[in-house]
């Protein structure tokens, strides 16, 4: 199983990454520097990557290796995926070859078996990369190679070719601790500006080849086993989550994606939820709650922006349209700006640290230094009975939350949804541990409760954003008409009355109550 980290780097800071003290301090050998031209095969339908493997051929110092790379996962930058290496004699992969290589088990084993695969293999895309090689041992004994590519991905014939340059770091774990990558990582990153990259070469050259557009992630179903232990399931938890952070990094990064940023956000919600629900047994350390805010807070302003541009002002009709559409454009102008802030704090080195802060802590199981006796024995309990009781625990706070949801104040009602929230998340983290025809139902109602009390939700933000409109516009405009800021200020003022009306209605006409009731109805699972 391989196990790597990667970062992203310009160019021109290269020079800077070569002359870094850490690699002169800590390498056990002379550096080495190759030329590599590598070519993948696939299918005409791209079967191998459809199935999450990748078949290349390299030509390197004269001599031909195969690799072939198949599952595995990546979780805030660390790449773990199997791999199966040999010699061959051209450019031709060796099937034969990989087949008595591969476990009998592995998926792709059967996939490359097929007649269908293996005759429709050829090129579909080639990299030229100049690679510079360090071997590294840390003070505490780990093994790392620390590899620095340059180079292009090339795809297509000569008269619709296409390329994208390749700048980037891998550290690869050959011997030790995990932590150790994180730890390089951080300390090349005092001196030269790197970002976590997410895909390999590989999937970047699919992505040139099929011309596919970045697509934001959603979570990932977890599958759990009961056997696995309550610090196991933590650290399987949060790092699906930080898959699903990192997973759209690049969404946010191009500054334009709406459902990028809202993922991004989601998945923070969720890591965030998973450290409430273990917070008696572990605790993150408070520089890194304070980065997690930090981030939050850039992506959280700009999703509120979204939302009101996209989703509230997009809903209202009747008399309040012309009123809507008047304000539509200056929100969604605002909305732009904040994605801008929210692609700068994703493309910084503050988020880069952060996150391999966070992975480093999880890698280094790093609160467990600071756990009581009895604290360990419950990390190391197995997970079911945890599960069973953050559940009820969980069910048991919405329940008394929302008794009085009927004539809840604004603020009732955003605590009676964090707790939906809450217990949505907690559910759907161990739902692989229960029955799914008890989990479902219970997952579905929760969420038609939190549609109802985020529409809600939706209309107090929108309440907040709509007083400020006209000031944002007017600081943009300088001395703008003064008759224009007075207009928006009107619309505004008629569209929050309107939203008011809208949403007491909705509150008290049993839409919210008829959800509430459903979910009341519904088992826990167990």
């Amino acid at each position: 199983m391989e196990i790597e980290l990667k970062l992203l780097l310009a160019p021109q800071d290269a020079p800077r990454l070569r002359a870094h003290p850490l690699l002169a301090q800590t390498a056990q050998a002379e550096v080495q520097v190759l030329q590599m031209h590598d070519i993948y095969v696939d299918t005409p339908d791209l079967q191998l990557c459809r199935h999450h493997a990748g078949l290349r051929v390299r030509q390197v110092d004269g001599h031909w290796v195969q690799t072939l790379k198949a599952g595995g996962t990546v979780n805030g930058g660390l790449h773990s995926r199997h791999e199966w290496e040999g010699d061959v004699p051209g450019p031709q992969p060796d099937l034969a070859a990989l087949d008595s290589a591969i476990g009998r088990k592995q998926p792709v084993r059967a996939l490359l078996r097929r007649d269908a695969v293996r005759d429709a293999l050829q090129p579909v895309f080639t990299t030229r990369i100049e690679r510079t090689v360090w071997q590294l041992r840390t003070p505490q004994g780990d093994q790392i190679e620390c590899v620095l590519d340059q180079g292009v991905i090339e795809s297509g014939t000569d008269g619709a070719a296409r390329s994208v340059p390749v700048s980037e770091v891998e550290l690869e774990l050959k011997q030790g601790q995990a932590a150790s990558l994180f730890d390089v990582a951080l300390a090349l990153l005092q001196d030269v500006p790197l970002q976590l990259g997410h895909m390999s070469k590989a999937e970047r050259g699919y992505r040139l080849a099929a011309s596919h557009p970045l697509q934001a992630v959603k979570a990932q179903a977890l599958a759990l086993d009961a056997a696995m232990s309550v610090e196991q399931v933590f650290v399987a938890i949060a790092g699906n989550c930080l898959e699903q952070v990192s997973g759209n990094q690049d969404g946010v990064a191009a500054g334009e994606d709406v459902e990028s940023v809202h993922q991004m956000r989601v998945g923070l919600r969720r890591l965030r939820s998973a450290l409430g629900m273990f917070k008696s047994l572990l605790a993150l350390p408070d520089a890194l709650k304070a980065e997690l805010d930090w981030l939050g807070g850039a992506l959280g302003e700009a999703r509120d922006w979204d939302v009101l541009a996209g989703n509230t002002l997009a809903q209202l009709d009747g008399e309040a349209q012309a009123d809507a559409a008047a304000l539509a454009q200056a929100a969604h102008a605002q909305a732009r700006l904040k994605h801008q802030q929210a692609a700068q704090a994703v493309t910084s080195a503050r988020y880069t640290a952060c996150m391999l802060g966070l992975q480093r802590w999880l890698q280094a199981r790093a609160w467990r230094d600071g756990c009581s006796a009895r604290q360990l024995r419950r990390l190391d309990a197995r997970v079911s009975p945890f599960a069973r009781a953050t559940l009820r625990k969980d069910q048991r706070r919405l329940m008394k939350r929302g008794k009085r949801l009927l004539h809840a104040t604004p603020q009732q009602r955003h605590q009676v949804r964090i707790a939906a929230k809450k217990t949505r998340y907690a559910t759907e983290f161990f739902a692989s541990l229960f029955a799914g025809r008890a989990v479902k139902p219970y997952v579905g109602r929760l969420s038609a409760l939190q549609d109802e009390l985020g529409w809600l939700n939706d209309v107090q933000v929108a309440d907040r954003l709509l007083q400020q409109l006209p000031e944002v516009q007017a600081d943009k405009a300088g001395q703008a008409d003064q008759s224009v800021q007075d207009g928006l200020r009107l619309h505004a003022a008629f569209v929050r009355g309107y939203l008011a009306a809208r949403a007491q209605a909705d509150g008290s006409d049993g839409r919210m109550h008829k959800a509430w009731r459903r979910f009341k109805a519904v088992r826990l699972p167990a």
